[in-house]
């Protein structure tokens, strides 16, 4: 067999950038390649221009080589210190030579970015017509600055063929864990969080504690959530997702109560009530848009499935877990 090539990732270092995600992410692809015992991953900082970068707190580091003139596989970029919208589009203004290098980046490089990196990326343009999510203080300010981005910010990570975008300064581990997945196995990324002690997920309310991606036991329950967050909630029958899943419908219904002990149309509704959940928590966006967005047949219908799961309604579930 022919060994699989070495994927060559540069560690983006730009003024005001916070490198601890960096540092994180390259012990995690180096115990990778020391769990599989051959270089699968290889990693270099790099930047605008080779030399040595000022990033946040007062911690210097040297890029060896330019973004420009480095052959590359992918491209990771982490967030920068701001506290506010203002605040960020300042630090773009500050970093228009590098925007402009990361627009002119060969179409073979994949884009990684997370926490306020997204929004390199995003004025670069090279999110356009894309999926993507970002850090949640900052849902409202990129919805209306970059309308051409698919913005999916209920989501803490999104994953495109060739980019790829997360939420929050811990934002590393999640395009960590899938490439290493994708390139390992997910049984290697998993003794590896045993090793590393990985933290675990935000939770919100108990009625969503299980609802996480991330969190699901077994193989049908996360291929079933991926697919069920991308139907609208009026399309979302057991027939459909028996379809997408290749399965038949009483199979699929029979697997599902057992894996859950519940009906497999109730915890369906409650996958897209979480999304309900995690757009409340993060964004200002109305209740309203939210339910249109996500395909329930009405607000008041949302609303009703809302209150009838958490005790709540969307405007008391806000003031309680929201973060905006």
């Amino acid at each position: 067999m022919t060994p699989s090539p070495t994927v060559r990732i540069g560690l983006l270092l730009y003024p005001n950038c916070m490198p601890a995600g960096l540092f994180a992410f390259s012990d995690l692809v180096h115990a990778a390649n020391r769990r599989n015992g051959a270089c699968l991953f290889e990693v270099c900082f790099v930047a605008a221009r080779p030399g040595a970068v000022e990033c946040a707190h007062g911690q210097t580091l040297v890029a060896g080589a330019s973004v420009r003139d480095t052959p590359l596989d992918a491209l990771l970029a982490p967030g920068f210190w701001a506290e506010s919208p203002q605040q960020v589009s300042s630090a773009l203004g500050t970093n228009a030579d590098l925007i402009a290098l990361l627009a002119a980046l060969r179409k073979g490089v994949m884009l990684w970015s997370y926490c306020t990196g997204v929004c390199l990326l995003a004025a670069a343009g090279r999110l356009n017509e894309q999926k993507a999510t970002v850090t949640w203080w900052l849902a409202d300010a990129m919805r209306q600055r970059h309308p051409e981005i698919l913005w999916q910010i209920e989501r803490t990570s999104v994953f495109n063929p060739d980019t790829a975008t997360a939420s929050g300064v811990n934002g590393y581990l999640p395009i960590a864990q899938a490439l290493i997945e994708r390139r390992l196995s997910a049984e290697a990324y998993r003794d590896l969080t045993k090793l590393m002690v990985l933290p675990r997920p935000e939770i919100s309310h108990h009625a969503f504690q299980t609802m996480n991606l991330i969190e699901q036991p077994d193989r049908l329950l996360r291929k079933l959530h991926a697919i069920a967050e991308q139907i609208p909630a009026t399309e979302l029958t057991v027939q459909r997702l028996a379809k997408e899943l290749g399965t038949s419908e009483r199979t699929l219904a029979r697997k599902i109560t057992a894996a859950t002990g519940l009906p497999i149309a109730g915890y369906v509704r409650r996958i897209k009530l979480n999304q309900v959940s995690e757009r409340l928590i993060l964004t200002s966006v109305p209740a309203s848009t939210i339910s249109a967005e996500l395909g329930f047949s009405s607000d008041s219908s949302m609303r009703r499935m809302f209150k009838e799961l958490t005790a709540l309604t969307p405007a008391e579930y806000r003031q309680a877990f929201g973060r905006c």
